[in-house]
């Protein structure tokens, strides 16, 4: 007997894990077991790590690269930042051998709409960001299912209640140092014989734009340099769901 096509039984595709899903399947993983299922769940062409290149993220990129140096690593080069953190990023490129990064900057549109005197970051710090890091990261996240950060629940404030997995808008978004305390960083460090970045040596637990970041204390919460004096604690990527 023909079969026509209508009379065919439907083949079943099964949905990718969601977030939650994944989160609860990785809650108590290592770094290198979630990269490697974000790798398994959406594939490489999909997934990027966003890295600043700062005090830390040797370590995350550390791991990256021992799971796979070709992972697209995505730098926002917000026209704002240290010397010394650019050269970081050459640095970490050459010694972990990582494949693919790529160095994100500022539409000059917004640029020279919004920030033509290059104060925006004085008189309205949230716009600043948006412009130099938020609606960049947006355009450079489009053509990927998934992203990896460097965020860790011991950093405080809104970090500390993070999942290692969680749904950012059109993307699955995986944080793979949620769970990895001071020490276990510290630990990545001296074990990898990794570089530091040249600025904490002198003071800068936590590096971002030049003018918004200052030295900390000894005491003070390590992310305590940046935007000081005001109430505004992150960038904005991690605040607000990319599309």
């Amino acid at each position: 007997m023909n079969v026509v096509p209508s009379q065919l039984a439907p083949v079943s595709v099964s949905a990718p894990p969601s977030a939650e899903e994944l989160d609860r399947a990785l809650r108590d993983a290592s770094p290198a077991e979630i990269i490697t299922a974000a790798l398994k769940t959406v594939g490489r062409e999909k997934l990027a790590l966003v890295s600043s290149f700062g005090t830390e993220s040797a370590t995350l990129l550390k791991v990256m690269a021992d799971v796979d140096p070709a992972i697209p690593v995505i730098f926002l080069d917000t026209g704002w930042l240290f010397e010394e953190t650019l050269a970081y990023r050459d640095t970490l490129i050459a010694t972990l051998g990582l494949k693919d990064v790529r160095s994100i900057k500022p539409a000059e549109e917004s640029l020279s709409r919004e920030d033509p005197e290059r104060e925006l970051w004085f008189s309205d710090p949230d716009a600043c960001c948006r412009i130099r890091k938020v609606e960049p990261l947006a355009r450079a996240l489009k053509p990927f299912d998934a992203w990896l950060n460097g965020r860790k629940r011991f950093q405080g404030n809104a970090r500390t209640d993070i999942p290692v997995v969680e749904d950012d808008g059109a993307r699955l978004k995986f944080n793979p140092f949620a769970n990895v305390s001071r020490e276990e960083l510290e630990a990545i460090f001296v074990r990898a014989k990794l570089p530091r970045h040249p600025l904490v040596a002198s003071g800068f637990r936590s590096v971002g734009c030049m003018p918004c970041t200052s030295r900390t204390a000894e005491g003070e919460d390590e992310r305590a340099g940046r935007w000081r004096g005001r109430a505004k604690t992150e960038c904005g990527i991690h605040t607000m769901k990319t599309s």
